[in-house]
């Protein structure tokens, strides 16, 4: 992987699951307990501290069918955007009791998504994917307004933790660390993926979000296609580069250093602040200093930083209405192949929580026409967050 730089060895195994699909576990080089056998390998290449490998060899014993891929991607003929059809996902699983989440541990009898009776970070394959299968060109049907093709790509589920009550902002910076590590050994992997334009990692959290899994978790989407925001970005990136002959993104976060009022968190090597124009009541778009296209193209001092300050932010999120935990979406935003020149990575991180006892719903100016209404300033808005310390 370009860019990367392990503070110590991660640990990358990969099995299989029942059906087929295919389960990567992510250990820190401090939890090797077994001697190598050619089974597992480090994330980028990286050396096992002392020739060990976490052992990871439990093997998931249900009876599941392999998969039958069903989706499908259309295009918008009045907007151009990509929609995924995806009727196999309403037999999904769904808010099961703690004790039947398919995310924890397999024990005691009870297999679950998880064949090991422990784990540190853990990605598979979706068993209810949007896309999923090999890539094939869309086609334009004889009426000529019409372009489908298959949901070609793939869509991953990232466990953080095997604790089902935790959160990521539990984690400890080592173990955050860890997923930032699976997310860019991710990214490279399947961004080499052929057909697919663009690797999305992210979080939902809480019920309010309409998370259907309770236990601390991620996603990851490999996109056929380059994701309608992304080419809004794209699109204002290539008009500012043809007016002022700059980069759109490094003059916004130098404006946002410059000007301050909106600055939340800043580091060395990050900054985080919430946009002139957030969308959301609390949102905060978190950027590296040196621009890079994603996750795999940040240095060390980048990597080394990011963990802290992204538990920071998520624990400020915690503090704002003193209702426990804060429902949230967080989304990293990374360049397409195609267009690494001058898109930026970046996560914005934002609560649909507008006070301790409303939601900001989507209402019809904004589920209708895409035109936002935001209740908080956005300067408002940053003050509380600065504010929200332990």
């Amino acid at each position: 992987m370009p860019g990367t730089s392990l503070t110590q060895p991660t640990v990358r195994t990969v099995t299989t699951l029942a059906d087929g699909r295919q389960l990567i576990y992510y250990d820190s080089g401090a939890a090797c307990d077994a001697a190598c056998d050619g089974g597992t390998a480090c994330a980028g290449g990286t050396a096992c501290a002392g020739g060990t490998a976490a052992r990871r060899d439990a093997v998931d014993e249900r009876p599941l069918d392999p998969q039958t891929p069903g989706s499908e991607v259309r295009l918008d003929p009045a907007t151009g955007d990509w929609v995924t059809i995806a009727a196999h996902r309403q037999a999904r699983t769904y808010q099961p009791p703690p004790e039947e989440c398919p995310l924890c541990p397999s024990r005691d009898g009870r297999h679950s998504e998880i064949p090991a009776a422990d784990y540190q970070v853990a990605v598979f394959e979706n068993r209810f994917p949007s896309l999923a299968g090999p890539p094939a060109e869309p086609v334009r049907a004889a009426e000529g307004l019409w372009t489908s093709g298959p949901g070609a790509g793939r869509c991953e589920v990232v466990c953080f933790t095997a604790d089902h009550e935790a959160s990521f902002a539990d984690l400890t910076p080592e173990r955050a660390r860890l997923v930032l590590d699976a997310w860019t050994d991710r990214t490279a992997e399947l961004s080499a993926l052929p057909g697919v334009r663009q690797v999305y990692c992210f979080e939902n959290r809480g019920a309010e979000i309409g998370v259907t899994l309770a236990h601390p978790h991620g996603q990851i989407y490999a996109l056929p296609f380059t994701a309608p925001r992304t080419a809004r970005m794209a699109a204002r990136a290539a008009e500012h580069r043809a007016t002022a002959g700059r980069n759109l993104f490094d003059d916004l976060l130098a404006a946002e250093r410059a000007h301050g009022e909106r600055v939340v968190l800043a580091g060395t090597h990050w900054t985080a602040f919430v946009p002139f124009a957030a969308r959301w009541p609390y949102e905060v778009h978190l950027y590296p200093h040196r621009r890079v296209p994603d996750l795999t193209a940040l240095d060390a001092g980048q990597r080394d930083e990011f963990p802290t300050l992204y538990l920071e932010l998520l624990r400020r999120f915690d503090r704002l209405f003193g209702t426990g935990r804060t429902p949230y979406i967080s989304a990293w935003h990374q360049a397409p192949a195609d267009q690494r020149d001058e898109l930026a990575l970046h996560l914005e991180l934002f609560t649909i929580r507008r006070t301790a006892d409303k939601l900001k719903y989507l209402a019809g100016v904004e589920s209708g026409m895409d035109a936002f209404v935001n209740d908080v300033t956005p300067e408002h808005a940053a003050r509380r967050l600065r504010e929200a310390t332990a």
